[in-house]
């Protein structure tokens, strides 16, 4: 049973050294909520940036809103319904904007809400229903750049959205993978924008923006690994004049990738037993999460000489029921704690 204080200055210091998703899991098992009904298998399962509240997304099509600033118990605050599908992923936006929350599922559209004065006025500000297959990822990007949401589908393509106001988006779609997009990551802003994709073609592609001609290019295509590319993280920046992006696969491997000038090159981790499906960077960008189909969470670190070695490792954490292959599959981490949480 992990046991966590909540208080934010402990919560603080112990977020420079393990992933967000890693704490969420944590809290789940302190707050010790035992139910679960099959039909509503978790899929997903985030705190926002103040650790007030987590959503949590499943199979019964739902999004649920917990307040979890209340030491002895979550109390659900909202149920959001609005997708006619699986609900694969959900994400909050930097509170520079408010308290928005984006959600995309197997129903092929991505929705935002926003949470209103009352902790139950919560409202669609925005839904894009152009993707013609399920809606596997979404990530905001860095604030800098403003309200801007991406998206990865299952129709081979990606979709950037852009909030110009609250009730006018602008929203395009890039042609990103053969038979599809899995998952998507924003590069941090001190550079350029710059996101990272990977997909059921094996590989992995940065994208960039082309300021002149306002559109979207493929700056590189990574290759490494042998099969489906499950998930991407990029790197928070660590002030090194380097950027740093893991994919793990459906081929067992995690792959660091490191870009010094205008080449990249790649390090693979020790290969794991199982699918991975999942990478989690620190906020300090120096402490990798690592999880996958063989239950284990393990952390990885980058040592002086440039190899990289687990010094942490949580086994045997509960994973629910498998989504279907054609969908991204969140983690164990995360999973688990969906698991309890969205049963009470």
């Amino acid at each position: 049973m992990c046991t966590m204080r909540r208080d934010a200055h402990y919560l603080s210091v112990v977020e420079r050294a393990i992933p967000a998703s890693v704490l969420t899991v944590c809290s789940a098992f302190e707050m010790r909520i035992e139910r679960q009904a099959p039909q509503r298998s978790p899929h997903d399962a985030q705190t926002d940036a103040y650790g007030l509240y987590l959503a949590t997304c499943s199979s019964d099509k739902k999004v649920k809103v917990f307040d979890i600033s209340d030491n002895k118990k979550p109390l659900l605050i909202k149920t959001l319904e609005g997708h006619e599908g699986p609900v694969w992923q959900v994400a909050w936006a930097h509170p520079t904007f408010g308290t928005i929350l984006a959600t995309c599922s197997y129903d092929k559209t991505v929705i935002v809400w926003k949470k209103g004065p009352t902790p139950d006025d919560w409202t669609n500000i925005f839904t894009y229903k152009e993707h013609t297959s399920s809606v596997n990822s979404i990530n905001w990007a860095p604030h800098e750049f403003g309200l801007i949401l991406a998206a990865g589908s299952s129709d081979m393509t990606a979709s950037v959205h852009t909030c110009i106001t609250e009730t006018r988006w602008e929203s395009v779609k890039i042609e990103a993978h053969n038979v599809g997009c899995n998952a998507v990551s924003w590069a941090p802003a001190l550079q350029n924008r710059r996101f990272v994709t990977g997909g059921c073609d094996n590989l992995v592609k940065i994208w960039k923006l082309d300021e002149e001609a306002h559109k979207w290019i493929n700056e590189h295509t990574l290759e490494g690994h042998t099969d489906w590319v499950r998930d991407v993280a990029w790197a928070p920046c660590l002030g090194q004049g380097r950027n740093i992006i893991a994919s793990c696969g459906q081929d067992c491997r995690v792959i660091i990738w490191t870009q010094e000038r205008d080449q990249w090159r790649r390090k693979e981790l020790s290969r794991f037993r199982d699918v991975v499906w999942l990478v989690s960077w620190a906020i300090t960008g120096n402490v990798l999460a690592v999880s996958g189909g063989d239950n284990n969470v393990s952390l990885w670190t980058e040592r002086e000489n440039g190899e990289w070695d687990t010094f942490s490792e949580v086994n045997n954490v509960p994973m629910p029921q498998p989504l279907p292959p054609t969908s991204l599959v969140r983690s164990s981490h995360q999973l688990a704690a969906a698991k309890q949480l969205d049963a009470d």
